[in-house]
This record gives C-alpha cells, sequence and structure tokens, in this order.
C-alpha cells in the first residue's frame, strides 16, 4: 500500500481506550487488508472523486460493514458511522461507504430525528456510489415508518439545489415500490415535479424507480407515463419502457420523441 492509502487508514491511536475505538481499530484493519493502489487509482478517476481511495472491493466493503455492525446498540452505532464519515481530513471514500452501509445494515435503529445527520451525509458524499445506499436503505425505511413526519422534509429535499438530495427524494422510493407497496401518489408527485430536470442522475433514477415498480405493477406505471413521456428527460424514458414489450416500447418512444432503443 502506498504511503497516502496507509496513511488515510492509520487513525488508530496506541491505547484503544473505548469499544467504539476498537471497533474502529477494527475497521481500519480490515480496510487497510484489503486495499489495493491500483484498483484505488482506477476507482478515483471513474468516481472523479475528490475523497482518498484505498481501492477496496464493494464486496468486501459489504462483509466489513455486515461484520461491524452486528450487535451495535444505537448510541454505538451512530458513533461509530459518524467517526468513520468525518475522520480522517480529507475523507477515506471507503470509510464513508462502510458507515452508509452499518446505518443500512441497521435502519431499523433510525428515526426521523436522525435525518439531519442523513442529510448532511447526503450532502457531503459528492457520489451516487455513497447516495445510493444511503437514500433508498437508510432515508428510504424512515420515509416509510414515519411518512408524516417525513413529508416536509422530501418537500424541501425535492427543491433543493443539490442534486444527491433530489436523488435522494426519488431513491427513497425505490425499496418499497420494488417490493408491491410503497407510496405511490407521493412518489409520482415528486416525479412529475421532477420530470424536467436536467441533471442526469435525478433523470436516471426517476426512470430507475419507475422501471422497478413496472415489473410488479406495469398497468400502473403505464397509465401514468405515457401521457408524460413527452415531458421526460431520454435517459428517464429510456430506463421507464423496458419493462415493457416491444410494440409498447415502440409507442412510449414514439411519444417520447425519439426512436426505441434497439
Amino acid at each position: 500500500m502506498g504511503y497516502a492509502a496507509r496513511h488515510a487508514v492509520a487513525t488508530i491511536v496506541d491505547d484503544v481506550s473505548s469499544p467504539t475505538d476498537e471497533i474502529l481499530h477494527g475497521v481500519e484493519s480490515d480496510l487497510e487488508e484489503q486495499a489495493d493502489p491500483v484498483r484505488a487509482t482506477k476507482e478515483k478517476a471513474y468516481l472523479h472523486s475528490a475523497s482518498t481511495h484505498l481501492g477496496v472491493s464493494v464486496p468486501a466493503l459489504h462483509r466489513i460493514a455486515r461484520s461491524t455492525s452486528r450487535g451495535l446498540s444505537r448510541p454505538t452505532m451512530l458513533e461509530v458511522a459518524v467517526r468513520l464519515w468525518d475522520e480522517p481530513v480529507p475523507p477515506v471514500h471507503e470509510r464513508r461507504f462502510v458507515a452508509a452501509d452499518i446505518l443500512a445494515n441497521r435502519s431499523e435503529l433510525l428515526t426521523p430525528a436522525d435525518v439531519p445527520l442523513l442529510e448532511r451525509m447526503v450532502r457531503e458524499s459528492g457520489t451516487w456510489a455513497i447516495v445510493d445506499t444511503l437514500a433508498p436503505r437508510v432515508l428510504g425505511p424512515i420515509v416509510e415508518q414515519h411518512p408524516d413526519e417525513m413529508a416536509d422534509v422530501l418537500d424541501a429535499w425535492a427543491a433543493d439545489s443539490d442534486r444527491w438530495l433530489r436523488r435522494s427524494v426519488v431513491l427513497a422510493h425505490l425499496p418499497s415500490l420494488r417490493a408491491g407497496r410503497g407510496n405511490w401518489p407521493r412518489f409520482t408527485r415528486y416525479a412529475d415535479g421532477l420530470l424536467a430536470d436536467k441533471e442526469f442522475f435525478v433523470a436516471k433514477a426517476i426512470g430507475w424507480v419507475l422501471r422497478d415498480t413496472a415489473r410488479r405493477r406495469p398497468d400502473l406505471v403505464l397509465n401514468w407515463v405515457e401521457p408524460r413521456m413527452s415531458r421526460m428527460q431520454r435517459v428517464t424514458a429510456r430506463e421507464v419502457v423496458k419493462p415493457y414489450p416491444a410494440g409498447v416500447q415502440k409507442r412510449l418512444m414514439a411519444a417520447h420523441g425519439v426512436p426505441a432503443a434497439g
């Protein structure tokens, strides 16, 4: 491992003085063991990332987070996640990934009181590679379990200039809608308001949720999207049509104004 990567994980104090320190020590050791400088360079370039990268694979990060999150109390879980996220400076991508994954693995412990922390993480993430854990797997369960308390939060995020907050509003509805549950009227209210959003990561997210919802409830989605095809960004439209037969795809893409994908 190169000096920069080794320095990024070497935040361990000599004398482990608390359970949280011990947990962080374990995460740091696991990350150091799995680090790959060649992969780190490629990944940093691919993600256009300003963070330090260690080159740990996503499956390995999931294993580390899963092992770390087992049995944590709510206070310890939050402390571990925050310290992984905030330390060191500049941030380390893999530490932040593990922090988000720990929160996702123990999302049953989270409440609307944790949304300010989640909002900070989304704003600071700077990449879909972390937002796409935070939004569906952390924010999503809170939204589904506390719909009334979260309504104003989602309204504010949907109107925010931060593209990752807007993407999060959309993806927060993905798990429940994909499973055949979810609040379809609420999701489509946000989706309708964001159809003209030219930000790729927002438009792609809308198409993603519509596509996955259509796999279980094709008629529900078709009835909503067909009169709106002309208003969609192209990336949204191309995702939306994927679950449908060729004839329906052709009709929808004609309504959008471009040829159907071959």
